[in-house]
């Protein structure tokens, strides 16, 4: 049943191409002026299912209401209503930031007055006043990502979609990126993001859906998802060139749980000092040993028996 406040509604949502199922029966609410995200690996569905959500792609079955409407019968009073930001830059390379945004905006039938207002206002937004006159193609990647941002907010939408925004990006343009993301949150905007990135989808996110192979594992808030899913710390071990696998019964009994990778060995526990002493008190003498705060990542390993990033 979908909820009041539901800005997406998808109950039982599947895409197929051909013989590939890309997505498999997904189910998600998201509500009024929640940033939600998509957490997964290349492949996952996320794409995908923003397609669908985007009125960009059909769905093949289930059921799709974007902002109370059926994106079959109502695709252009959807998209009036929505600002996409796909993961390629599809900006007019010799056009200046402002003209790209005045041109957009007349797309949606403003005035060249309210056009030009709008342009300023969000060249504003987005930290490019400055750069407002520059042809796009003197950009830096960074630059050029807020702009499409910039561009995707032009209508005013109550609907923002970001498909893996900060891909390919320095930490310096990431993380100036998430800062106009959460001023947009601040304003009342709902926001749906894709990533693949876990501190990304931490920072941002209000609720997480994790996707692998076509569905939803799991849908959450960070700190929820990782107290149901990890524990709050994990004790990293590693053993030079030694086959992992060898050392799982050793520190059995350690922890709470323990996982296995190729290349180290897992444990969660509440109490990571205590568990990382104990297998030392067992003579183990591990290469390297690492206490950390769970992650996302360390959810999505248990819930899908692989990392994000393989």
């Amino acid at each position: 049943m979908m909820m009041p406040d539901s800005v997406v509604h998808a109950s039982g949502l599947i895409k197929r191409y051909g013989d590939n199922t890309a997505v498999n029966g997904v189910d998600l609410d998201i509500v009024r002026g929640e940033t939600f995200g998509l957490l997964g690996p290349n492949g996952a569905g996320k794409t995908t299912t923003m397609h669908m959500i985007s009125c960009i792609s059909r769905p093949s079955g289930g059921t799709l209401r974007v902002l109370g409407m059926d994106p079959l019968s109502d695709e252009v009073r959807i998209r009036s209503r929505m600002g996409i930001c796909g993961q390629a830059d599809r900006l007019d390379q010799e056009l200046t930031v402002r003209e790209n945004l005045i041109t957009y905006a007349r797309y949606f039938g403003m005035s060249r007055a309210l056009s030009r207002q709008r342009a300023d206002e969000h060249a504003e937004f987005v930290q490019l006043a400055d750069r407002a006159g520059d042809r796009v193609d003197t950009l830096s990647g960074g630059m050029k990502r807020r702009l499409s941002i910039a561009r995707a907010m032009i209508n005013n939408p109550d609907l923002v979609i970001l498909d893996e925004p900060t891909t390919g990006l320095d930490p310096q343009a990431r993380h100036l990126l998430w800062e106009r993301l959460y001023r947009l949150k601040q304003r009342g905007v709902t926001l749906l993001l894709s990533t693949h990135y876990m501190d990304e989808a931490e920072q941002l996110c209000d609720r997480i859906a994790v996707m692998d192979l076509g569905k939803v594992v799991a849908v959450g808030s960070p700190r929820d998802l990782i107290a149901a899913h990890a524990g709050p710390h994990v004790v990293e071990l590693r053993f030079g060139d030694d086959p992992v696998e060898q050392y799982r019964d050793k520190v059995d009994g350690i922890g709470d749980r323990i996982d296995v990778l190729p290349e180290r060995l897992l444990i969660y526990a509440v109490d990571a000092d205590a568990a990382a002493a104990e297998v030392h008190r067992r003579g183990l003498a591990p290469s390297g040993v690492l206490v950390r705060r769970s992650t996302l990542e360390d959810v999505f390993f248990r819930l899908t028996g692989r990392m994000l990033v393989e």
